[in-house]
């Protein structure tokens, strides 16, 4: 009898809706756009889907605001824009059509004023889909609840089977995009579960998260972190002739290379231990053990690419790094600027948050004998 291999996963797309104005924030342009944590706020939810194996990723945003949606997303591939509609049901179904042909499996649509989303949420909705058309994320009501009169208190409301509902919402891709070009009802449709329901679609309850609180007012965006933490971490790798040198990630050319760990780039080894012990998530050695093959030579990019998801994923952003590099030579000075730019870029932060430093031994030790080269980093996380 012929075996049968295991069935491949859903394919799972994901829809962020960022095509309002959100005037309320108070932001000199749509909050979607804003700085928030260190990235604009778009950004956030943009790569937590990209870090849960999503693609591909449609934007919908304002009519115009073309310019303010590349920049926010710049460096981050397989993101398709679309404009939205005069509202948010129409905008979803606008994003939904994008993807009609040949079509996902599974998609996920989420309000991009609701950046802290984080792994074990869309873990959960697509779990539901197993069994389930269509998943939304829910909170308890922990308030009293009452009903209110021209500013005056009317009959108190049981919160007893009363949920707050989140976003990102999770469809089975035929049904939701049939609900919503079958949409009768209000215009502007609260969320793609009433859409959902009044399509004779049954939507199953999972647990939401708080962190995924959606930001409105001016006070969301100027309130400071709950939480702040700090990890710091240390290198240091020998100098062996002929080999080539990696410093930050930029190769420098010199007459010596570091010998170590995958490409030996101790700059970034010392930042990716810094957060994870901001997160307090282990060290490189546990992620990435020498004695393991795979990393024998291997970019130390995917190293620090990975720390970050798993800061993120903890419910930190970064707020900042700061790098300082101890040797004699190669002088350092020269590639400051190359090396900032491209930790910024692999950190989806601005170039403001990370500093590059270096410094010398004045000839003591074996930096100072130019035996090899150590670096030492200091980060902060803030909590999303």
């Amino acid at each position: 009898m012929a075996m049968t291999g295991e069935s491949s996963p859903p394919r799972t797309a994901a829809v962020i809706v960022a095509a309002g104005q959100g005037l309320r924030a108070g932001q000199p342009l749509p909050k979607q756009f804003a700085q928030w944590r260190g990235k604009p706020v778009i950004r956030h939810s943009v790569e937590a889907m990209v870090r849960a194996g999503i693609s591909p990723i449609v934007a919908v945003i304002p009519e115009g605001a073309d310019e303010f949606a590349q920049a926010a997303l710049a460096g981050i591939g397989d993101v398709i824009f679309v404009t939205g509609g005069e509202t948010r049901q129409e905008s979803v179904r606008k994003g939904l059509e994008v993807l009609e042909a040949p079509g996902p499996d599974l998609v996920l649509i989420h309000d991009a004023a609701r950046p802290g989303l984080g792994l074990a949420v869309i873990e959960r909705l697509t779990k539901a889909l197993d069994i389930h058309l269509a998943a939304i994320p829910v909170l308890p009501v922990i308030d009293s609840m009452i009903g209110a009169d021209a500013n005056m208190m009317a009959a108190p409301i049981a919160r007893e089977g009363l949920q707050r509902v989140q976003t990102p919402q999770a469809f089975r891709f035929p049904a939701i995009l049939e609900a919503h070009r079958n949409w009768q009802g209000e215009p502007n449709a609260g969320d793609d579960a009433q859409v959902a329901k009044a399509a004779g679609i049954c939507v199953a309850l999972v647990e939401g998260d708080e962190a995924l609180h959606k930001l409105t007012f001016a006070s969301d965006f100027a309130a400071p972190p709950a939480t702040t933490r700090t990890g710091t971490g240390y290198d240091v790798h020998r100098l062996a002739e002929g080999g080539e040198l990696w410093l930050c990630g930029v190769k420098i050319e010199h007459s010596h290379g570091l010998s170590g760990h995958s490409d030996a780039d101790v700059a970034i080894h010392a930042l990716v231990d810094a957060i994870l012990g901001a997160a307090a998530a282990g060290d490189i050695g546990e992620h990435f053990p020498p004695s393991d093959p795979q990393w024998r030579g291997a970019s130390s990019e995917l190293f620090l690419r990975r720390a970050m998801e798993i800061a993120a994923d903890a419910g930190y952003a970064l707020g900042n790094a700061d790098v300082t590099i101890i040797c004699e030579a190669p002088k350092i000075g020269p590639h400051r600027r190359a090396m900032r730019e491209w930790l910024a870029a692999i950190l989806g932060v601005d170039i403001a948050l990370v500093s590059v430093k270096a410094t010398t031994t004045e000839g003591l030790g074996p930096m100072g004998r130019g035996e090899g080269i150590a670096a030492q980093a200091i980060v902060s996380l803030l909590q999303i």
